[in-house]
C-alpha cells in the first residue's frame, strides 16, 4: 500500500508542471479569448492599443455583430466556405486514399516506392504546399497552359480568383437550415436508441426533434437575421486550395487505410470467397465495414484541420482576396491589422466551438468504448 501511494505521489509530482502549464497556456488563454470577445477592446481605435485600455463588457454583441451586422458579410461567406471547403475536403480525401490504399493492398511491383510518393506531399508544410500549387494555377501558366501542349487555346478558368459561387442560399434561412437538420440528427439518434433498447433516450430525442421541426416550419421562415436578402454560396475560387489539400493530406488516409487492410485476417477474405461473394461484394460487405472506425478517426483529424485552415489559405490567395477567405484568416486580420481585439476573439471562439463540436464527441464515444473494455 505504501508502495502503491508513493508511487501515486511520484506520478503526481512528474506530471504536475505539464498539467499546470497546459492549465496556464491552453485553458488559461481560452478563458481569457472568451471574455475579451464580450467586451469592446479594439472597437475604440483610441483604445485599442493604448498601455491602459478602457475596456467594457457588451456580452453577445460582438456575436450579434459577426452573424446579423451589415459589415461582417465577409466573415458569413467564410463560414459557408468552411462549410463546403471541409465536405469536400474530406470526401477527397478519403476517397483518394483509399483509392490509393486499394491499389497498394495488390501489392503492386515497386510498392514501397510508390507508397514514399504518396506520403511525401504530407512531410511538406501547408505554406510549401501553397506556393507550389499557387504557382501551378497561376493564370496565364501552370495548369491554364496544359492545352496549349496539344495545339489548343490556353484555359482561362480563374483557380484562384474566380468570383462566381454556385449552391447560393439566402443568410435568413440558417436558422431554417440548421433546425431541420438538427431535427433530422436528433430523429437518427431516437430511432438508434429505440433499436438499442433505450427508450427514454430515444423518447427525449424523438420529441426534441419533432419540435425543432415544428419549429423550423412554423416560426422559421419568420426569422431574419440581416435587413434584406443575403446570398452565399461556394465560390469556385476554393476548388484549387481544395485540390491542393486534398493533394497533401490523402497520404495520410492512404496509411490509415492501407494499415487497415493489412490488419484484416486472411481468413475473413478466404472465408467471404468460399461463400460465394464476388471481390466487389467481398469488399463491400466484409472489408469496408471493418474500416469504418479508421473513416472516422481520419474524419475527426481531416475535419479539425479544416475548420482551423490558414496556412495554406494565406500562401496560395494572399490576405486580401475575399472570395477564398477563412475565418482564420479573418480573424488574424481582424486583430492584429485592424486593431479589434474582441471581434478577432470572438471569431476565434467560434471556430474553438466548430472544432469542439467535431472532436468532443468523438472523444466521448472514445472514452465510453476504453470503459467498457475496462
Amino acid at each position: 500500500m505504501k508502495g502503491l501511494t508513493k508511487d501515486r505521489l511520484t506520478a503526481l509530482l512528474v506530471l504536475l508542471p505539464s498539467v499546470i502549464l497546459i492549465g496556464i497556456f491552453v485553458y488559461g488563454f481560452i478563458a481569457r479569448t472568451v471574455y475579451v470577445s464580450l467586451t469592446d477592446w479594439g472597437n475604440d481605435p483610441a483604445q485599442a492599443m493604448a498601455l491602459n485600455p478602457v475596456i467594457k463588457w457588451v456580452g453577445l454583441e460582438n456575436y450579434k455583430e459577426l452573424f446579423t451586422g451589415f459589415l461582417q458579410t465577409r466573415f458569413r461567406q467564410e463560414l459557408v466556405s468552411t462549410i463546403f471547403f471541409t465536405l469536400f475536403f474530406i470526401l477527397g480525401c478519403l476517397g483518394l486514399g483509399l483509392g490509393l490504399a486499394l491499389i497498394l493492398d495488390r501489392n503492386p511491383r515497386g510498392e514501397g516506392l510508390w507508397r514514399t510518393i504518396f506520403l511525401f506531399p504530407m512531410s511538406l508544410s501547408f505554406i510549401v504546399t501553397g506556393t507550389i500549387w499557387r504557382w501551378m494555377l497561376q493564370p496565364q501558366g501552370g495548369v491554364n497552359a496544359i492545352p496549349t501542349l496539344f495545339g489548343g487555346p490556353p484555359s482561362q478558368f480563374g483557380w484562384l480568383s474566380s468570383t462566381q459561387a454556385i449552391w447560393k442560399f439566402d443568410w435568413n434561412k440558417l436558422p431554417l437550415i440548421t433546425a431541420g437538420l438538427v431535427g433530422v440528427i436528433l430523429a437518427w439518434v431516437a430511432l438508434n436508441a429505440l433499436r438499442d433498447g433505450n427508450r427514454t433516450r430515444g423518447m427525449v430525442a424523438a420529441l426534441c426533434s419533432a419540435l425543432l421541426i415544428l419549429w423550423a416550419f412554423a416560426t422559421g421562415p419568420n426569422v431574419k437575421l440581416t435587413a434584406g436578402p443575403e446570398p452565399h454560396g461556394f465560390n469556385l475560387a476554393l476548388i484549387g486550395i481544395i485540390i491542393a489539400a486534398v493533394w497533401q493530406m490523402s497520404g495520410y488516409t492512404m496509411a490509415l487505410y492501407l494499415a487497415g487492410l493489412r490488419g484484416v485476417p486472411e481468413d475473413i477474405r478466404e472465408a467471404a470467397r468460399v461463400d460465394g461473394a464476388s471481390e466487389g461484394q467481398m469488399y463491400r460487405r466484409v472489408i469496408f465495414p471493418l474500416l469504418a472506425p479508421i473513416t472516422l478517426s481520419a474524419m475527426i483529424i481531416l475535419g479539425h484541420i479544416s475548420l482551423k485552415i490558414f496556412d495554406l489559405v494565406y500562401a496560395m490567395a494572399g490576405p486580401d482576396n475575399t472570395f477564398t477567405s477563412v475565418p482564420a484568416l479573418n480573424m488574424y486580420l481582424t486583430s492584429f491589422r485592424q486593431n479589434q481585439f474582441a471581434l478577432g476573439a470572438a471569431i476565434g471562439t467560434i471556430l474553438l466551438i466548430l472544432v469542439a463540436f467535431v472532436i468532443v464527441p468523438y472523444l466521448a464515444s472514445q472514452f465510453r468504448t476504453e470503459e467498457g473494455h475496462a
